[in-house]
């Protein structure tokens, strides 16, 4: 964990170190691409939260919709860091009207924290985005049952997508979805300039050595049949397949998908499973109506993960340095 959380501190007079440290926390959080698009400003009492447009990914994401996501997930790690240190506080979303860059607000109280988040808080430095094949381990109904209830906590679905027809239905969606991105030279310009050499510290990670023919040949192959056979089959072998969903869809929906995928992915951690993600049926937007059509429920979806048990232990992967995420304080 960036910051040790476990000791319990006065409530609301959180000092201006240990707010940094709770903001560390938070930008350990997954995003689209690592692109880590946040900002932080520590206010008064409290932090607010930033939409960084400048890291944007306007053929992947040209709604922001992931942009959003992601920045809930940092909100719901700075939540859970606040919790574990035993500090209450109360949660205001788009506090400056939903057209504008702060997305949410925390501001410190006194009172009990929040149990139930301060016991995700070891979680914070375990998490990781597990790409590889999971171990081949069946998870256990009430644990899939405790991560649907993590996503209501939030204000959305969590849906299983069992085994046979629908299984096969989605892993042809998420083939598809690979194959429209790739013949795209668009999308595959975009995500070549986000693999980075590691000491770069966001992006996709890739040996510095190796980081300029890696971007070549991305950029000028169209390697969506491979991809998406590789993605086809770790989708059917997965040992749990979600979709997670929100009532509307709007940015609100969004920053919500956020929250409850970060709190179900921490949850997920505690009962040793990690995650990744197979997202190409939902910003495909030709997919997403099919998606939804085998999903059959009301509703939006807005992240399809898989989760298993990792046979190994990952580093963490590289964040920016807190100075650079961090805003001016106000006046």
């Amino acid at each position: 964990m960036r910051e040790e959380l476990g000791r319990t501190v006065a409530k609301g007079v959180l000092d201006h170190d240990r707010v940094r440290g709770l903001i560390e926390n938070a930008a350990a959080a997954p995003s689209s691409h690592n692109t880590q698009p946040w900002h932080f400003r520590i206010e008064t009492n409290g932090v607010s939260i930033h939409a960084d447009t400048e890291r944007r990914l306007p053929v992947n994401d040209p709604a922001d919709r992931e942009l959003t996501i992601s920045c809930g997930c940092a909100l719901m790690n700075l939540r859970v860091a606040a919790a574990a240190a035993g500090q209450a506080y109360r949660l205001e979303l788009f506090p400056e009207g939903e057209g504008a860059a702060c997305l949410a607000r925390v501001t410190w109280q006194e009172g009990d924290a929040d149990a139930e988040e301060a016991s995700l808080g070891s979680a914070l430095a375990r998490r990781r985005t597990y790409r590889k094949r999971f171990a081949p381990s069946t998870v256990p109904r009430e644990a899939s049952e405790a991560l649907e209830a993590m996503a209501e906590r939030e204000g959305a679905w969590l849906q299983v997508i069992e085994s046979g027809e629908p299984r096969w239905e989605v892993a042809r969606l998420v083939a598809e979805g690979d194959a429209s991105q790739w013949r795209d030279p668009r999308w595959r310009e975009e995500l070549a300039d986000w693999m980075r050499p590691v000491r770069q510290r966001d992006g996709l990670s890739v040996p510095a050595l190796l980081a300029p023919v890696v971007r070549a040949v991305v950029r000028k192959f169209d390697m969506g049949r491979r991809v998406g056979e590789h993605d086809r089959e770790l989708t059917e072998n997965a040992p749990l397949l979600v979709a997670l969903g929100t009532e509307g869809d709007g940015r609100r929906d969004w920053l919500t998908a956020g929250l409850a995928l970060e709190r179900v992915l921490l949850a997920a951690c505690q009962l040793g499973m990690q995650a990744s993600y197979l997202n190409q049926p939902i910003q495909v937007s030709s997919l997403r109506d099919q998606l939804h059509t085998v999903l059959n429920r009301p509703g939006h979806p807005q992240v399809l993960l898989r989760l298993g048990y990792p046979p190994g232990e990952l580093p963490a992967t590289p964040r920016r340095p807190l100075a650079d995420l961090m805003l001016p304080v106000r006046d």
